[in-house]
Order: C-alpha cells, then structure tokens, then sequence
C-alpha cells in the first residue's frame, strides 16, 4: 500500500515511516521541503540497513505526501489546520490518520490542552469534511519506533465515524510487527485517548521510560475488531440472522 505522511519529519513520522517501510509499504515522508524530507528518509535507510525495500521510503512535498488514499497526518497539533488548508482538494475521498495530541509541558509533567471541537482529531475533520479522519497513534513512542533493534509491542486505539475508513487503518497498523490495533469506537473518543495522553508521557518523563499502551483481558485476531475488511465473521451473521443486525 502506498502510504504519504504530511509533516512527517518528526520524531513520530519518522517513526512511522520507518516501521510502515519495513512492513513493506512504500511510505512517501512529506515535507514543506522536499529536499529536508529525503535527508530525513536517508537517514531511516541508514537504520534500517538491508531491512528497505529499494523504493519504498521516500521524501517528497508534503502535496505530494498527500496524494494517496491513505494519509498519516503527523504535524505538531498547532499547525494541523494550516497545513490541511492548502490541502484540502488533494486530501478529499483519503483516509487521514490523525496522530496528534494537544499537549503542554508543565515542568516533569505535560499537560493536556482542549482544542477546538474538543480534539485534534475532530479539528481536523471540521476542516477536511470530505475526507474520513481517524484517530490513532497518539501513545506510540517515537524513540521506540525508530530502534529496530529492540523488541516493541503496542495497542493501538483506532477510533473514527467512517467504519470502513477505521477498518482500514487496523488493516494497516496490523501489518507492524509489535502493533494491535484495536477499534474504539467513533471519532467522539479522541477526546479522551488524546487527553490520555499527557499521562503516559509524564509516566515516562518520571520513570524515564519508553511505555507503551498494553490492554489486558481482551483476545482480538489481527485486524483490531475481530474480522478483516469487507468481511462478517460468524458472530455477526447469527446476530443478523437473529434480528440483532450486524456488529459495529
């Protein structure tokens, strides 16, 4: 799958593109300077050594990065509308993957802010009304994402109003090793998991750690709601067949 990620020469872009290429995707890591973004995309070839594909990450425009049907969209939260802005038309019909949290740093703390509409997420839908926003990603570390030396292992909360476009994303975070996405309902929840995030950061500033969101007590296969795209597992069919409609 091609996947473009605007802004992504962060540290949770980088992260992203590099694990997206390794599971063998072909990543485009946008930019508001091309040539930063393939300076950035040399230095993941570099980590990841022969783990690369040969044209699987590259750095390009952040128009450019906006051009396929799935979009990571991985600027700092404050500048997520401007950049939407100027993209509006490239971005319509897409799956935007909102990775953003509205954070503020307290000392040894961070502190969650309350944007506009009450998330990022939901911001960045308000701005990009046809396209199908979904939240997720907010508690991966960076740091991990990037040492593909080191065993990872995350739950993912995947939450959006489109269930296809949220089906869609746990189909492509399964494909990371280490991730299991989990879909947790409508873009409404972004509030939450996003706010929760302050959390895991000043738990990890203060025992200067790399955690990652772990759910116990739950067996999911490997598409995050228990079926893969465009299929009904047989729990769902009896439901139908009983009058209960299918599972969300």
């Amino acid at each position: 799958m091609d996947v473009g990620i605007i802004g992504g020469t962060g540290p949770l872009g980088r992260g992203l593109a590099l694990r997206l290429a390794v599971a063998g995707h072909r990543v485009l890591l946008g930019s508001r300077d091309a040539e930063r973004a393939e300076g950035i995309c040399a230095e993941l070839r570099d980590v990841a050594g022969g783990a690369l594909a040969a044209g699987s990450l590259q750095g390009v425009a952040n128009v450019e990065a906006a051009a396929p049907d799935m979009v990571v969209l991985a600027t700092p939260w404050d500048g997520a509308l401007a950049t939407v802005a100027e993209l509006v038309g490239t971005l319509r019909g897409s799956t935007v993957v909102s990775v953003g949290n509205a954070l503020v740093r307290h000392g040894r703390e961070a502190h969650a802010v309350v944007p506009p509409r009450g998330s990022v997420a939901a911001m960045v839908q308000a701005a990009l009304p046809e396209s199908h926003v979904v939240a997720a990603g907010q508690h991966l570390p960076a740091r991990s994402l990037t040492d593909l030396g080191q065993p990872f292992a995350a739950d993912v909360l995947v939450c959006a109003d489109d269930a296809d476009a949220r089906q869609a994303v746990c189909d492509l975070l399964c494909t990371v090793d280490g991730l299991r996405p989990v879909s947790a309902g409508s873009l409404a929840q972004a509030a939450a998991i996003e706010a929760f995030t302050a959390v895991l950061v000043t738990v990890n500033m203060g025992h200067r750690a790399h955690s990652t969101l772990r759910l116990a007590g739950m067996t999911l296969p490997a598409h995050g709601d228990g079926r893969p795209a465009g299929t009904e597992d047989a729990a769902g069919k009896a439901a139908s067949s009983a009058g209960g409609g299918s599972r969300p």
